[in-house]
């Protein structure tokens, strides 16, 4: 085993962890691997701050060019002896995807996992909230930034917990591993997209059109994390996720400015698209702002079974609402009964208005504008058995009815809900870890939801219908039929907010990164140890 380097930034691998972890039917081979990531973790944490140094925001192509080249040198530096980076060109939706980065690391295994990565993250929309530059990856106190304070360093940084922060915990175990031991115990094929936070649009043309390179794989095993103290969950299906964008013009409504925005003095004898464009929201919203005013919006959506109705009841019990609100950032939930926040957060549907422009956008100021255009973006989450063609008709009827077939809908992406079948190998191998690492963790709500009864981040979509091995709401693309499961130590937070945290320094019941990288180790020997379906024989 390679000498230990200087340290530099005094990371401590155990930080205040009161937990352990239950080596003792461990092989060899895994307890050199945690040697080496406790000898070794300053230059981990240097690794994923060097990650989060580089931007990549696909919203606005800043470092999109650069990233994807980054993460083809990581598995250059593994030993991938095929890596590749990928360029899509036109997508389904008629944009140009981000490059698609391909790798395939043969260690001679019998068992190969796929790997998924984002490389993308989402913008910074408001620097002045940041206690430190969102892309100088700082390290701070958990007090300092506003954070649970008993953890002593936490890293701050665009992307740190969505989703560079797991991400780079994956990749250094996997060097960790090799570095020990000389070779992995299983084969990785690893795909990572630069389009996440734009609906996948370039991983959709890449898997559609390049599937039996991803076939050869016998699992999926995506990145995650623990929910703070709480329970943790296995990971692995998606709730459904479009974006469409509304557009009210003067020249399209044939009232107001037609050719440009015009001086704001001719409001006094002239109509106004943007203000259209509000009463327009309005007839597809309720006065609470919460319920779709769409006919037939909530139809088709799958009842929730008893025994999963039961849990969220039992679940409600053990949720503290003013803490779960504080952790979220949020004054309070749409509801003050616990219950009914957990089923929303897990089989809720939602109608999101995520931002709106034109005219005079300057903050402060004047400036006497009439747009002659308004254009707002709207996200919207489904759920099983709901079809976003059948949404995108009934909000098309909705606005037609109400006088404003002028008004331009445009479907921006989609990522259909998907389910997963749990009872494999991959799924087994997270499970496990659990057991050793004494993280307290729950079976999936349901085949349709990878969001735990009490995870307080809220999360769900991402492009998991592009390869599962159960049903997915877009029957026209054919699945990969992969088992997928996620889950791990560490704990991170603020995914699309200020001051995004990865926690460094572990404490109490959480692990830090050290922590976090030993729980993928395992997870890789528990599964290439696990023979409940057989493998496919390595990649050839």
């Amino acid at each position: 085993m390679a000498s230990a380097p200087v340290h530099k930034l005094g990371i401590r691998p155990y930080g205040d962890e009161t937990v352990k972890i239950d080596t003792s039917k461990m092989p060899a081979e895994e307890k050199k691997a945690f040697d080496y990531i406790d000898a070794h973790i300053d230059e981990h944490v240097e690794n994923l701050q060097k990650w989060i140094q580089q931007p990549s925001i696909s919203n606005s192509g800043e470092g999109m060019q650069e990233s994807p080249e980054m993460v083809k040198g990581f598995f250059d530096k593994l030993g991938c002896q095929k890596t590749q980076i990928n360029d899509v060109g036109i997508t389904k939706w008629g944009q140009p995807g981000n490059p698609v980065v391909y790798a395939e690391c043969n260690e001679g295994a019998p068992k190969t996992l796929l790997v998924y990565w984002m490389y993308d993250t989402m913008p910074v929309t408001q620097p002045e909230l940041w206690v430190a530059p969102p892309f100088e990856a700082r390290l701070v106190d958990g007090k300092t930034a506003g954070i649970d304070p008993g953890f002593k360093k936490v890293l701050i940084g665009r992307g740190a917990v969505n989703s560079k922060g797991p991400e780079m915990t994956q990749w250094n175990a996997f060097q960790a591993i090799k570095a020990a031991n000389g070779k992995l115990p299983v084969n990785l094929i690893v795909i990572a997209e630069g389009d996440e936070e734009r609906m996948s649009m370039g991983l959709n043309k890449f898997v559609t059109t390049h599937p039996d390179l991803l076939k050869r794989a016998d699992a999926m095993l995506m990145f995650g994390g623990q929910n703070g103290a709480r329970a943790a969950s296995i990971m692995g299906a998606s709730e459904g996720l479009m974006y469409i964008e509304l557009t009210t013009s003067g020249t399209a409504w044939g009232r107001g400015p037609t050719v440009s925005d015009i001086h704001g003095i001719f409001k006094r004898s002239t109509d106004s698209p943007a203000w259209r464009h509000i009463l327009m929201l309005g007839s597809l919203i309720g006065k609470d702002g919460n319920t779709p005013t769409i006919p037939g919006f909530m139809d088709n959506i799958k009842p929730i079974d008893p025994a999963t109705d039961k849990r969220l009841h039992e679940a409600a019990g053990k949720v503290d609402l003013k803490k779960m609100a504080d952790n979220v950032g949020v004054a309070r939930f749409i509801s003050d009964d616990p219950y009914t926040v957990l089923k929303m957060s897990s089989f809720g549907t939602a109608f999101n208005l995520d931002g709106i422009w034109g005219g005079n956008m300057y903050a402060g100021g004047s400036g006497a504008i009439l747009p002659n255009k308004i254009t707002s973006k709207h996200s919207i989450r489904y759920v099983p058995d709901m079809n976003s063609g059948d949404i995108l008709k009934k909000i098309r009827a909705r606005l037609d009815s109400q006088g404003y077939k002028d008004v331009q809908l445009r479907l921006i992406g989609d990522q259909p809900w998907s389910s997963m079948d749990f009872d494999t190998d991959v799924a087994h191998s997270v499970e496990q870890m659990f057991d050793k690492f004494g993280i307290p963790w729950t079976p999936p709500l349901s085949k349709t939801t990878t969001m735990d009864a009490e995870d307080t981040n809220m999360g769900g979509a991402w492009p998991g219908y592009l390869f599962t091995n159960g049903k997915q709401g877009d029957p026209g693309t054919t699945p990969i039929g992969l088992p997928i499961a996620g889950g791990s130590a560490g704990y991170g937070g603020r995914a699309h907010a200020a001051n995004e945290f990865w926690v460094i320094e572990g404490s109490g019941k959480v692990y830090g990164m050290a922590g976090a990288e030993k729980s993928i180790v395992d997870e890789l020997y528990n599964f290439a140890n696990n023979n409940t379906t057989p493998a496919k024989h390595g990649l050839k």
